[in-house]
């Protein structure tokens, strides 16, 4: 009698990490917690990224972490720039979007889409001491990314941009921009293209920079381009393209955030941790009562949540694997458990936790924005959605 067997889909990527990726681990934690720690809280008052920091970055090689090793970078896969934004992260979620924004955005473009001329002449400079930035947003056009007013006409030999972009990460540091504009608005998505754009071309100017909330010591800026001149060989893969670059580097840039916090609910918990075993009240650590024990474990098992989600979608990735809906749903979930931790974190320092003397209270600032950048929840549960009832 024969037999029918139902075809077996293969096994998802595992989450744990090999011999190597753990020593890289540790070395981010390391450089994070002696290097990073201690200039946060200033950074932060002063809404001012360190330099030195950012030279820091580059010299351990954490700003090009998968660009080839023939252009500079330290030849690695897109897992490892995870565990660094989540490791850097979780001291400070400002340190940790430069590293992400210029990994899983800037990067991860210029690696899939540049031709080999200009892999040459922009990974480079990437790898060793040049910011980059990725400019989508204006102030009509945020979930309606397409919406953009900013328009780019061919003339000659260059393209003639005119516009405003709005809520630029890295945009005071940058010195390579991928900005998105329109050739023909009347065409949609089908007008948008793509362009590599460097600060001193003229016409770019970086307007004025966000007083925010959260991660202050990350610039968030507006972008001016009058008639500002970008030569047609600097045009990101095809003209009327920019689209699919954009929702799919976007795709990979929500692992991103997703690790961001990660790290971030992780440094908020080893906070709250401490400081329970610390505390003392009615002559007892407040660990030792039961209230406090089952917030920490309901923050410590949310955490090993988004965890799993991050590295198996990065892992995910890097298998070739379609990961669109993980990659949604990773950044959906560890935006809602970053909140709720550094909450409960705050919550269980008492009246310390809402002063800036303690940790928990910028933990909680910036976890906000993890639900709204590269993507809001609600637009994450839509692409979840749509996949899951099988959809685009």
């Amino acid at each position: 009698m024969s037999q029918t067997f139902t075809q077996i889909a293969p096994p998802q990527p595992l989450v744990a990490l090999t011999d190597d990726e753990t020593l890289f681990r540790d070395n981010v934690r390391q450089f994070a917690d002696e290097a990073l720690r201690p200039k946060v809280r200033e950074m932060d008052e002063k809404g001012v990224f360190d330099r030195d920091l950012i030279d820091q970055f580059f010299q351990l090689g954490l700003m090009g972490i998968e660009v080839p090793e023939q252009y500079g970078g330290a030849g690695g896969k897109f897992f490892e720039s995870i565990l660094a934004v989540e490791e850097i992260s979780r001291v400070d979620a400002s340190a940790g979007v430069i590293v992400d924004v210029q990994n899983t955005l800037f990067n991860n473009a210029l690696l899939r889409w540049t031709t080999e001329e200009q892999k040459r002449r922009y990974l480079p400079r990437m790898t060793s001491d040049t910011v980059g930035a990725y400019a989508l947003s204006e102030a009509s056009s945020g979930s309606d990314a397409f919406a953009m007013q900013t328009r780019a006409q061919l003339k000659g030999s260059e393209y003639v941009l005119n516009g405003r972009k709005l809520w630029i990460t890295n945009g005071k540091e940058a010195g390579v921009f991928i900005l998105f504009a329109t050739l023909d608005p009347a065409a949609g998505y089908k007008g948008i293209t793509a362009f590599i754009v460097e600060k001193d071309f003229p016409g770019f100017t970086v307007g004025k920079k966000e007083d925010k909330l959260g991660i202050r010591a990350s610039s968030t800026c507006e972008l001016i381009l009058e008639d500002c001149r970008v030569p047609k060989e600097n045009v990101l893969g095809e003209v009327g393209k920019g689209y699919k670059i954009a929702i799919e580097t976007l795709n990979e840039g929500r692992i991103g955030i997703g690790a961001q916090m990660l790290g971030l609910a992780r440094g908020a918990w080893e906070s709250a941790l401490k400081y329970s075993q610390e505390r003392k009240q009615f002559g007892k650590s407040i660990s030792d009562f039961q209230g406090i024990q089952f917030q920490l474990a309901q923050m410590a098992t949310e955490i090993e949540a988004v965890k799993m989600l991050v590295y198996n979608a990065a892992r995910m990735k890097d298998a070739g694997m379609n990961f669109v809906k993980e990659a949604a749903m990773t950044k959906l979930f560890a935006s809602q458990v970053a909140e709720r931790v550094a909450s409960l974190a705050v919550e269980i320092y008492g009246g310390y936790g809402f002063t800036k003397d303690y940790p928990v209270e910028k933990y909680y600032r910036d976890a906000k924005i993890g639900k709204i950048y590269e993507g809001t929840s609600n637009m994450q549960l839509q692409t979840i959605a749509k996949i899951l009832l099988g959809g685009k």
